[in-house]
């Protein structure tokens, strides 16, 4: 074999196995040795749009042999190799602010139900944003993940790069009815203790559960030439920024919920309670104990219509009377019941 052809197969069997270890990745993934003393949480709590059969996205085999399966075809590949090609040292653009890649929160490449899916995405889209205040395509949407978690800068919205996802997006869709939801498309639902999440608590579980992937200090693990993390960080200069979805104590509490620590949860067979996930969440996205990027562009303040503002934000100014910490940790229960009487909107 030449030279050339040899790192061709090289690369590829690189990114064959990457694609082999991020499909079991995630944002949270965590300690996979067995645990007899594993908790036996109460039957989920799925909301109506839940209801019915899983979605089930199509099989890669079916993705078309023509130019728009092409497309399809690379951005799944820059779904799950994000940093390789638009990272910091990318080699297609360098969007990314860091090494992290979309399927660290969009489990099994957009695929897992209740994983960040991509399900009913391509179906919804355009659609109104109560953080920006406005409608945004999906294109938009996908900037808005570039920005935000990774810390980056958005790409042209007519680039290969970004055609090629908004293809693959709309590929695991494809059998979605447009503007219309379907099982395992958002985060499961849990149920709200009367306490706010207690990041103490938290603390425990992260050590017990988490700390043996995601670090200690929450650094994260990197792959073996640090390209990009086998496991990623959650907090510190690399991971997230501070507003975005994951930063949301309940946002990042629903995924948790339903899968980690990695390899020992399932949607159906939770292994942390409600309150547990709650309260690992509160640990993680605690700003008071650890730092996290801000958003750089700060001209355009998120929400600025505060009637659109999820519960959780913990960002005034609210339509509430209620104060940012207990926006941030809860008890979530009074806040939604003012909604309610007062005919506010009640946003997660």
């Amino acid at each position: 074999m030449k030279n050339g052809a040899l790192k061709t197969c090289k690369f590829k069997l690189k990114n064959l196995f990457t694609c082999v270890v991020f499909s079991t990745v995630a944002m949270l993934s965590c300690n996979n040795t067995s645990n007899d003393t594993a908790n036996n949480p109460k039957e989920n709590n799925l909301s109506p749009r839940d209801t019915g059969a899983i979605y089930t996205p199509p099989d890669t085999s079916t993705i078309p042999h023509d130019a728009f399966g092409d497309m399809v075809r690379y951005g799944r590949e820059l779904v799950v190799n994000t940093a390789h090609y638009i990272g910091p040292n990318g080699t297609e653009g360098k969007y990314l602010g860091n090494k992290m890649n979309c399927i660290n929160c969009h489990l099994d490449a957009g695929t897992r139900p209740f994983g960040y899916s991509y399900f009913s995405t391509h179906a919804r889209y355009p659609q109104y944003r109560g953080r920006e205040n406005k409608i945004l395509t999906l294109g938009e949407r996908v900037n808005n993940c570039i920005e935000r978690p990774h810390s980056g800068t958005p790409m042209p919205l007519d680039s290969k790069e970004m055609v090629a996802i908004v293809s693959y997006i709309k590929w695991v869709g494809s059998n979605v009815p447009v503007g219309q939801h379907v099982k395992g498309d958002e985060s499961l639902e849990i149920e709200y203790p009367n306490r706010a999440a207690d990041p103490e608590k938290g603390a425990v579980i992260f050590a017990e559960h988490c700390s043996s992937c995601h670090g200690k200090n929450g650094e994260g693990t990197w792959n073996l030439d640090s390209s990009t993390y086998t496991y990623p960080p959650l907090w510190g200069k690399y991971a997230y920024q501070k507003g975005s979805s994951p930063s949301r104590v309940v946002k990042l509490a629903r995924f948790i919920k339903a899968n980690m620590p990695d390899k020992k949860a399932t949607w159906q067979k939770p292994f942390l309670t409600d309150e547990q996930a709650l309260d690992v969440a509160a640990f993680i996205n605690d700003d008071r104990i650890h730092a996290r990027p801000q958003k750089k562009d700060k001209t355009h303040p998120d929400y600025p219509n505060p009637a659109t503002k999820a519960i959780d934000y913990d960002m005034p100014p609210y339509v509430d009377t209620f104060s940012a910490l207990q926006h941030k940790f809860g008890p979530f229960k009074p806040i939604v019941d003012y909604h309610k009487a007062n005919k506010q909107p009640v946003v997660w």
